[in-house]
């Protein structure tokens, strides 16, 4: 029988503070109406802290899923972190969460593919479990995206938040888990989506850090038809590739970028609003976050060979989809 890798258990993070419309009205020149309309965001969540970054999150989600799903950490084969928002440029974030989670057998790195990080490294994660390789294995998706944001641009600040989610894959035979996948990436997307500074062609200096190149630099209106019509598109190519007609779904998870992008996927698969999970309102963009934190919200309404279509759309541009099949 084939070995198919199988979510066997989701937690999630999110910080206390609650960063809502109302507080950056008096931040930027915007407002609450205005942020609504165009995201459907109402609040998000900031990481605060001295010296807490992203895998303090990670951690703490990973913390979580171990005792949830009674696993000793030791015997955790591989944990992989999608992130974009590392705690330094090296080492990498999960070998962090791995040593903070008492996690000492596995090998750890990160996967860095913007917003569809986490679909990439469930992906990923699924080949090591589906070779019999492995048989325990962390998939983190987490993202301080308040340490890139710049809280004067009015574009971007209203979009991202700060959470982490993760999940426990492990084999199964008996069809459960991850059915299917379609990833691509286009790297022209560059121009329209990207951090500056930072990295090895710009390193930081008086002058990056003087010219605010370190925060995410976005042009809003490519971004959103190009990330429209891939989050869509992909979405239905793995339908039909899996001979899935619109009444077998029994639920969209898509990547919360924007409630229009959402709500575009929704209609392009003939996926009714009742079938697709969205809290955006309340965390807005989370990156890594966003999917792994509608698995745990909508985790009680989840039944056991329910069939799953997670879609996500990122900077790279990077876009994706999975065929899931729920396990428990």
């Amino acid at each position: 029988m084939k070995i198919t890798a199988a979510i066997t258990g989701i937690e999630t993070y999110v910080p206390d503070y609650i960063l809502n419309n109302a507080e950056l009205e008096k931040m930027v020149d915007t407002t609450d109406e205005w942020i609504i309309t165009r995201t459907g965001i109402k609040e998000r969540h900031i990481l605060k802290g001295e010296g807490l970054g992203t895998s303090y999150m990670g951690a703490e989600a990973v913390k979580k899923l171990l005792a949830n799903t009674q696993t000793n950490p030791e015997d955790i084969d591989l944990l992989i972190c999608a992130t974009v928002t590392p705690d330094m440029q090296f080492p990498a974030t999960a070998n962090l969460i791995a040593d903070k989670s008492g996690i000492k057998n596995a090998f750890s790195y990160d996967l860095n593919a913007a917003c569809s990080g986490f679909i990439y490294a469930l992906g990923t994660a699924s080949q090591f479990i589906e070779t019999g390789k492995y048989k325990k294995v962390i998939v983190v998706g987490a993202d301080k995206m308040s340490s890139i944001v710049d809280y004067t641009d009015r574009q971007t600040c209203i979009i991202f938040g700060d959470a982490a989610g993760a999940v426990l894959l492990e084999p199964s035979t008996d069809g459960y888990g991850v059915k299917d996948y379609l990833f691509q990436s286009d790297g022209s997307g560059v121009v329209h989506l990207h951090q500056k500074a930072g990295g090895s062609v710009k390193p930081a200096s008086h002058a990056t850090v003087d010219a605010r190149e370190h925060y995410i630099y976005q042009e809003g209106q490519p971004v959103f038809k190009f990330a429209v019509s891939k989050m869509a598109d992909v979405a239905v190519e793995i339908m039909e590739k899996n001979n899935l007609a619109s009444e077998d779904i029994s639920w969209l998870v898509p990547h919360q970028a924007n409630l229009r992008i959402i709500e575009a996927t929704a209609r392009r698969m003939g996926v009714s609003n009742d079938k697709v999970m969205i809290n955006i309102s309340k965390y807005g963009n989370t990156t890594n976050g966003t999917i792994p934190l509608c698995l745990k919200d909508w985790e009680n309404q989840l039944k056991k060979g329910d069939n799953l279509i997670l879609a996500a759309f990122g900077g790279g541009f990077t876009w994706g989809s999975i065929y899931l099949k729920w396990a428990y």
